[in-house]
């Protein structure tokens, strides 16, 4: 295939080295004539493994050229994937002005090529940045339209300095972020020798995924660090408990835990966390993310308040509020405290929960139930039948099995508002609510 590759910086510098190596015809350019001119004597204009023998090679081979011209580029080449700079503006912003001025060069050239063109996004942007900014510099300055007359699609890299070679050709997967199948197909010729899952989203989600591991990466760092800070000032050996943490890829290192929804309880994970935190503070050892998780863990809570506030609706049906179903365990159950909540504010309260049921007559929680919150028990309905009849809005606190049958029985006069995903991929709606999606 033949591409321009706009930015010789490091992630430019590398995918054009990469793509050439792979057979590519690849063009790059820069308004930098030094690194133009680099490129053009087999010289990469960074330093990485490996880069300065593929570049040699591929220039050597005529696989790979630079210009500074970027008509001359695109109109040369059929993929143009942007590698410019987003760095921070002072407040944290991302500076857009390299992105949207390469969009707006592309587009003048593609006024006046009537073949059609691909043009990839490969810089790291905002979700949305594609729709708002990219986009409309493409079709102002060349009066054509995405999907219509060209395609634009979103190409995340995940290149790690030191190892973006390697990085390159076994990535953890590769992601394309195309609105049209047309689109998402032709990006998938250009990986066909990267051995890698290959997953074709929408652009925003492709978008969104990039900071999403980037984020988590930077999570991780700061958790494993307080981790040790603790350690440390405990006389115990931070590496031996890491290595032994990261050995669990059951529940730490997995899918577990990672899915978006409503706040987490029970007996474990509030107690633990609150607990490592008061230790950390009698070793004066500051734990601001540890602390954060648990204020974080509130807001959502409180976040799916508001959702019920919102609905203007005063008769509110509550179905499953164990912290999680199958258990009848309520110690620290996020939904109790929701529900404790709009009681507190005249709320009309109607729960059900099959296993909390039970557990009133013979469960471990009898006491609790009785003892703690007596109140909350005299509200409980004896079937989800009588929740919804009683009910203008329908919250679902945990994932029973039972509950499934809502999606097609409860009728258009009620609103769901759904904290577990409990309809699969369903979006929320006027008359349902994702706590998440």
């Amino acid at each position: 295939m033949r591409i321009s590759v706009f930015g010789l910086g490091y992630v430019g510098a590398v995918s054009a080295a990469c793509f050439a190596d792979d057979g590519h015809e690849v063009v790059g350019v820069d308004v930098s004539e030094t690194k133009v001119s680099l490129i053009n004597e087999g010289r990469p204009p960074i330093i990485e493994e490996g880069i300065a023998e593929m570049t040699r090679r591929m220039v050597e081979s005529g696989h790979l050229r630079a210009t500074t011209d970027a008509r001359e580029a695109v109109l040369a080449t059929d993929i143009s994937l942007v590698c410019v700079g987003t760095p921070s503006n002072e407040n944290g912003s991302l500076r857009l002005d390299y992105v949207e001025r390469v969009s707006e060069e592309i587009g003048a050239v593609l006024a006046e090529k009537p073949e059609r063109h691909i043009v990839v996004m490969r810089s790291t942007m905002l979700p949305g940045t594609i729709e708002g900014i990219v986009r409309p510099a493409l079709e102002r300055t060349s009066g054509k339209k995405a999907v219509q007359d060209f395609d634009l699609s979103v190409n995340p890299e995940f290149l790690r300095e030191g190892t973006s070679i390697k990085d390159f050709y076994a990535p953890p997967f590769t992601l394309i972020g195309a609105d049209t199948p047309e689109a998402g197909d032709r990006l998938k010729q250009l990986y066909s020798k990267v051995e890698a899952p290959l997953y074709v989203t929408s652009v925003k989600a492709a978008e969104m995924v990039k900071y999403a591991c980037n984020c988590f990466h930077g999570l991780k760092v700061a958790f494993a660090n307080e981790i040790g800070n603790i350690c440390k000032e405990s006389d115990i050996d931070s590496h031996e408990v890491m290595d032994v943490f990261v050995k669990d890829t059951k529940l730490n290192l997995s899918p577990y835990y990672l899915k978006p929804g409503f706040a987490f309880g029970g007996s474990c994970l509030p107690k633990d966390l609150r607990a490592l935190a008061y230790r950390a503070r009698q070793l004066d050892v500051p734990v601001p993310v540890l602390e954060a998780t648990l204020e974080s863990n509130l807001l959502q809570i409180e976040r799916a308040v508001q959702m019920i506030v919102r609905t203007g609706k005063k008769r509110i049906g509550f179905l499953g509020f164990a912290f999680k179903a199958g258990t009848d365990d309520l110690r620290e159950s996020p939904v109790v405290t929701v529900i404790e909540r709009m009681i507190g504010k005249g709320y009309d309260v109607r729960l059900y929960d099959r296993e909390v049921s039970l557990a009133r007559l013979v469960g471990a929680n009898k006491q609790y139930i009785e003892q703690e919150i007596p109140h909350i028990a005299r509200l409980m309905a004896e079937s989800i039948d009588e929740v919804v009849e009683s009910s203008d809005v329908i919250v679902i606190g945990n994932k029973a099995d039972e509950f499934k049958t809502l999606e097609t029985t409860i009728g258009p006069d009620r609103v769901v508002i759904d904290l577990v995903r409990m309809f699969g991929g369903r979006r929320s709606d006027e008359l349902y609510q994702g706590i998440c999606w």
